[in-house]
């Protein structure tokens, strides 16, 4: 049954965009439409090709800023939640705070760091924090307060100490919501990163693959344009992909979300 499966999971959808590229393709040709409006996907490769200096360069920016706001979301997040875990009136007090972060437009606030903050990396990283922080916190504290009660006056009732119960039962039993957390936030992190950059390159500071795309806009180069939009969705679905696969490794021998069930 596992090549069936593979072959579902992966060829259906490698298939269906393949027939989709050769239909945007047959349709740019057929129509003799202008690259300038829409570039087909052979133009797009080849702006891909002969850009590849200048995206490579904005490429790995863009994952610096993403790669380092993720670990410190999963760490901020986690912690914080341990911590709203442990003491209800902390968790009282501030989640309402991480609440105003997250509604907050990260696009409103990001002129404001770059005013704040003297280095722009910075001022990114920062800006790409505060979207990916929130899941992770959310999650992982609804996923502490959810360990089951009866287990929790068990290990109360074999005086179990704070510390005993917090590792070996609420965290395990957390580890599914923290993952799903980790999975959101993954791309999230490239999305604050890529909306602080474009209100960078606004500013005329330089940085990234949005900015990029901002100047490949003001030079009417529509083909990078794309190839820039490209590099952004392919590290979204690697870093999609990436948590997925680590969930499924560390849930798939023992969390009925992560095993493979015959349908």
């Amino acid at each position: 049954m596992t090549k069936p499966t593979s072959l579902r999971r992966f060829g259906l959808p490698i298939g269906l965009g393949i027939l989709t590229l050769v239909f945007w393709e047959g349709c740019v040709r057929a129509f003799n439409v202008s690259p300038f409006l829409l570039p087909g996907p052979v133009a797009i490769y080849y702006a891909l090709v002969d850009d590849w200096g200048l995206l490579s360069d904005a490429l790995l920016v863009t994952l610096q800023i993403t790669g380092l706001a993720f670990v410190c979301a999963v760490l901020g997040g986690g912690l914080i939640a341990v911590l709203f875990s442990l003491s209800r009136s902390v968790e009282t007090t501030l989640f309402p705070y991480a609440v105003i972060m997250q509604v907050t437009p990260v696009v409103a606030i990001a002129p404001l760091l770059i005013i704040w903050i003297d280095n722009v990396r910075l001022a990114l990283l920062v800006c790409a924090w505060l979207v990916a922080f929130f899941p992770i916190l959310s999650n992982t504290t609804v996923g502490l307060n959810s360990s089951d009660h009866n287990l929790r006056d068990m290990f109360r009732l074999y005086g179990a100490t704070t510390r005993q119960t917090l590792f070996r039962l609420r965290m395990p039993s957390a580890m599914p919501y923290f993952l799903t957390g980790v999975r959101i936030s993954g791309g999230l992190a490239l999305t604050g990163a890529v909306v602080a950059e474009f209100v960078a390159g606004t500013s005329g500071q330089g940085s990234g693959l949005a900015y990029r795309i901002l100047e490949a806009s003001y030079q009417l180069q529509t083909p990078r344009m794309f190839a820039a939009l490209l590099l952004i969705s392919v590290t979204g679905v690697l870093i999609f992909l990436v948590t997925s696969f680590i969930s499924r490794r560390i849930l798939g021998r023992w969390h009925e979300s992560a095993m493979e069930r015959e349908k």
